[in-house]
């Protein structure tokens, strides 16, 4: 694994069939956003790549952030999109604990549901968090990872699901965090950028982005 991976900035073609397509599909935008990386890179390739990525809309435009150990644009279909490539390293030189920084992160926060003693051995469900739950589920997550939380601003975002049959059987529930944070070990924080965070990375969530916060 690279220790600075890169990040592409994707502004998405509107008129472009593939686009269209997998704005409506989570699977789709999973395997076009796998063209980017290397081929044969064994049997889990998206954690071999160190792929994770997020889905940012407005009114006006959609751009897709990606990140991996290395990404190759022109592997994307024709006419998907105008990517600019960049390496992480500068900003994982600057971390350092003590600085201010805001941030950026979709979520799937969840837990794993308990199950009575009689279900002993049986593995409960993931139950989707939302409100004061998913709140407390991030902060715990932001300190592991070495971020101490200011502010924390939840966005609702539409559920990650493919357009197949069995939808209604695989469906991520996602949450924006915007806010600002203070780096308590920066070694921590380098892991949880390069790994991601939480569940539902094959979806848009788990990436996480930081900028200088500005000082007065």
């Amino acid at each position: 694994m690279n220790d600075h991976p890169v990040i592409a900035r994707i502004r998405l073609n509107p008129h472009s069939r593939d686009v269209q397509r997998d704005l409506r599909d989570a699977t789709q935008m999973h395997r076009t956003v796998m063209r980017m990386v290397p081929d044969n890179l064994g049997n889990a390739p998206r954690q071999q790549a160190g792929l994770l990525y997020r889905l940012e809309e407005t009114d006006t435009s959609s751009t897709l952030l990606v990140q991996a150990a290395t990404l190759d644009p022109a592997r994307l279909p024709t006419g998907y999109g105008q990517a600019d490539v960049k390496s992480l390293a500068p900003m994982f030189t600057a971390l350092r604990k003590g600085l201010g920084v805001r941030y950026r992160i979709v979520l799937n926060p969840a837990k794993r549901e308990r199950l009575s003693l009689e279900a002993k051995g049986k593995r409960g469900r993931i139950v989707p968090l939302s409100g004061a739950d998913a709140d407390q589920w991030w902060l715990r997550r932001a300190a592991e990872a070495g971020l101490d939380l200011h502010v924390l601003t939840p966005t609702s975002m539409e559920p990650a699901r493919p357009r197949t049959s069995n939808a209604s059987g695989m469906r991520h529930s996602l949450l924006r965090y915007d806010g600002t944070a203070t780096v308590t070990d920066p070694d921590a924080l380098k892991e949880a950028v390069i790994h991601g965070i939480g569940r539902g990375k094959p979806y848009g969530a788990g990436l996480l982005s930081l900028a200088p916060a500005a000082t007065a």
